[in-house]
């Protein structure tokens, strides 16, 4: 399986996730100058940001751990990207960055992350 087969793969298995704990799927794949969200969800009044991340086994180290100092900081431009397009004031809005790390077939769901 190709490496944007298996990334669509997790963020099915990640949204799923979501769903069956009552978050709502905002949007998949969100794009800006900035970069990209794998999934925008709400629960209650909380924005959360997702990156979602695959591996089969833990050889290179935890999913988790792929998503570093640089990447989060895209996250964040790109979260605030979102909120201001969609009229979202961040400074009055519950916002959260998690992660979902899917390591063969377990899930973890780091909430908070960074």
């Amino acid at each position: 399986m190709n490496n944007r087969r298996t990334g669509a793969s997790g963020e099915d298995i990640a949204a799923a996730y979501l769903r069956r704990r009552f978050y709502t799927i905002e949007k998949r794949n969100y794009y800006a100058p900035s970069g990209e969200i794998d999934i925008i969800a709400k629960k209650g009044g909380t924005y959360v940001f997702v990156e979602v991340k695959y591996r089969s086994n833990l050889s290179k180290g935890t999913p988790a751990e792929a998503v570093g100092f640089y990447k989060q900081n895209r996250i964040r431009r790109t979260a605030q990207h979102y909120l201001a397009a969609n009229g979202i004031n961040e400074y009055n809005t519950d916002i959260r960055f998690d992660v979902i790390e899917i390591i063969g077939k377990e899930i973890r769901h780091i909430k908070a992350a960074f």
